[in-house]
């Protein structure tokens, strides 16, 4: 069985957020694999900590200084100076993720959870394809 739904997540700050439970409310009662994707290329998706906020938190500190928007060599700034650094972290962490469940429920470990990883100074609203291989 082959399942896939387009969703919209409410526009949020810049930063990293986790996102779990708006993701796994659409996931059927199967069993097999998901497959989430980000349908933007100035935010991106990534699985890790999820019980305490300061790794959120670190992530936005180590990804603003590794790529900082104070560099003068971008050419690509259209749309701000957060334009190509949001590309740039983006192609870092990707635009998809992928984890196992067993009758609609993630087999995430302990402590992990599903970042919407927001690059834009102002946040937007952001489309997700979730789509689900697997069998009931």
């Amino acid at each position: 069985m082959v399942d896939q739904k387009e969703i919209k997540l409410s526009a949020r700050q810049r930063g990293f957020h986790l996102i779990t439970n708006e993701i796994i409310r659409y996931i059927p009662k199967i069993t097999g694999i998901v497959n989430v994707f980000m349908r933007h290329t100035s935010a991106s998706l990534t699985i890790n900590e999820n019980a305490d906020p300061t790794v959120r938190e670190d992530f936005e500190t180590h990804f603003n200084k590794m790529v900082s928007e104070k560099e003068t060599y971008y050419k690509h700034t259209y749309e701000g100076l957060d334009d190509m650094t949001s590309h740039i972290k983006t192609s870092i962490l990707g635009s998809s993720i992928n984890f196992p469940i067993k009758k609609g429920v993630p087999l995430f470990g302990t402590w992990q959870g599903i970042y919407l990883c927001e690059h834009r100074n102002g946040g937007k609203t952001r489309k997700i394809i979730i789509t689900t291989y697997g069998e009931a």
